[in-house]
């Protein structure tokens, strides 16, 4: 965790989505999957299923916690200027064996707390040969990997009196549905899209060394049933 980003301007600290993350990931384990689902959401989160977004609330009510949880963490964040939402994407390994990415956006609430308000995993396709020799999901590559290798961004931070630089337009095609979330800052958003059928996209852009770039643009597939919530 602290290799996340050292020295973020202000309250932009990409480290404490990932303490929040690597809470949940623990929360998951030790109090039940979705029991920790459930505890580290905010109000009115939802999750991208095969069929589509659904409300978080609503879907986790009903599901009672697996035997054994996924087990996850972060390997990058993407935080806006003013700390308000953030991004987070790393790997994931079900209680299978099999692998796969998730992606998760974060807002920061009137306490200071992050919480998730939209959540996506998806399995690798194909799946990687099996690695025996790892040990227990806890200390395999998907944790141990991650925990030394976070990358933490954060957007610019506007300058007094200085515009900040407009995002590129984009356009969505006729009967997708679609959904984006922007920071009071202006300085970072994300949106997810989904086609008739289950075709569905996820996209992160953020203001950087004063343009805009695009950091995930990503064709979701077949949502995980593990973690995605279908």
């Amino acid at each position: 965790m602290k290799r996340a980003l050292v020295g973020a301007p202000g309250e932009a600290q990409p480290t404490r989505v990932v303490a929040t993350e690597l809470a949940f990931a623990r929360a998951a384990r030790e109090d039940g999957q979705w029991t920790a689902f459930r505890a580290f959401a905010a109000p009115g989160a939802v999750i991208h299923a095969r069929s589509g977004v659904v409300d978080a609330g609503a879907y986790l009510s009903g599901l009672a916690d697996p035997a054994e949880a996924v087990q996850w963490a972060p390997r990058a964040v993407w935080m806006s200027c003013d700390s308000l939402i953030a991004v987070s994407q790393g790997r994931f390994r079900d209680p299978e064996g099999k692998v796969g990415t998730y992606t998760t956006a974060w807002k920061r609430q009137s306490d200071g707390d992050y919480r998730w308000t939209y959540d996506v995993a998806v399995l690798d396709d194909p799946q990687p040969p099996p690695r025996p020799e790892l040990g227990p999901a806890s200390e395999d590559e998907i944790v141990v990997s991650a925990l030394s290798s976070i990358k933490g961004l954060v957007s610019d931070c506007p300058r007094e009196a200085e515009p900040v630089p407009q995002p590129p337009e984009f356009a969505v095609a006729p009967g997708v549905s679609h959904a984006m979330a922007t920071s009071p800052d202006r300085t970072l958003r994300w949106r997810w899209e989904h086609k008739a059928g289950g075709d569905r996209r996820f996209i992160l852009e953020y203001l950087t060394s004063g343009k805009w770039v695009t950091a995930i643009d990503q064709s979701l597939g077949m949502a995980s049933p593990e973690k995605a919530g279908e």
